[in-house]
């Protein structure tokens, strides 16, 4: 029989390789479960590892089936795209790098094209090419879903460290019963303002605070949206029943407050820490008494 007849009776290449990949579906599991990227992640129950590997194939065979080998945002990958995330976060906290991840996902590929070879042996040379192409391309599509995976992993892990070194960085210290302060040191952006007043306010309510002092000494300067934030927070810590007190404004930023005419009539202010700490006990009904001149004091 002629080639190009013989090739006539076989479906498009992607459809012959979602067939391929549905008919094998077992086969390819069961390979892919020795390969470093399954073996390793799956290490306690190797049926895990099969198990996983054939909800890859099915994805495979339904982006197959929609001849959208090249699209990675195709509706198969939906479905195993958490378990990649999965795998690649696991890899990951292995010390794997993103380039090694990827490598072992490429390892995939030979595994499945050597099934798909033995399971044509009759398809004409041609078409026998043209779905090993079909099916390499749709293994690197998986490798770039993987890929894509495993970076917003990394973003999301880069998003969450950065999120606990600002809540370390912005501590709520209790000075006295009722009194607590956040002092703050560097530089004061947005993204920490928000932190500071989250986590001022949240003192607030388990400290049931009657005095909160926001003590800026450390911080050299603030652009007109933090400024504006600091406001806020101030405002949001009176509506929590609770009186803020600023300490510690650099010239600096006095003059940035006055430039955008911020209106500071209902703020305390004191020069440092110790000033806003003694406002706060004054209006607990306590005081501080300097000690007594010449080494005389109680016995």
């Amino acid at each position: 029989m002629p080639e190009h007849e013989a090739a006539a009776q076989h479906g498009t290449p992607a459809d012959e390789v979602g067939a391929f990949l549905s008919r094998r579906r077992e086969q390819i599991a069961q390979r892919w479960a020795d390969e470093p990227l399954f073996r390793t992640v799956f290490t306690v129950s190797r049926d895990e590892a099969v198990e996983a590997g054939r909800s890859v194939v099915d994805a495979l065979a339904q982006v197959a089936g929609s001849g959208r080998v090249e699209d990675s945002d195709s509706a198969g990958f939906t479905v195993v795209r958490e378990q990649l995330a999965r795998m690649t976060a696991a890899r990951s906290r292995s010390g794997m790098s993103t380039a090694q991840v990827s490598s072992e996902v490429d390892a995939l590929r030979a595994p499945a094209v050597n099934l798909l070879v033995a399971d044509l042996p009759d398809a004409p040379p041609e078409h026998l090419r043209e779905c090993a192409t079909t099916l390499t391309v749709l293994m690197g599509t998986l490798r770039l879903v993987v890929m894509e995976t495993a970076l917003t992993e990394v973003q999301a892990l880069i998003d969450r460290q950065q999120m606990q070194l600002l809540e370390v960085a912005t501590p709520v210290i209790k000075l006295w019963d009722g009194v607590v302060a956040v002092p703050l040191i560097g530089t004061l952006d947005s993204a920490r303002s928000q932190v500071v007043m989250e986590t001022l306010l949240e003192a607030v309510v388990d400290q049931q605070a009657r005095y909160a002092i926001l003590d800026i000494t450390g911080v050299p300067t603030v652009d007109s949206l933090v400024a504006q934030h600091l406001m806020k927070t101030v405002e949001a810590v009176r509506l929590m029943g609770a009186e803020c007190v600023v300490s510690g404004i650099r010239p600096a930023i006095a003059q940035t407050i006055v430039h955008l005419g911020l209106d500071l009539g209902a703020v305390v202010t004191r020069a440092g820490l110790a000033d806003a700490l003694a406002y706060a006990l004054r209006g607990l009904g306590a005081d501080i008494v300097p000690a007594m001149s010449g080494g005389a004091g109680p016995r």
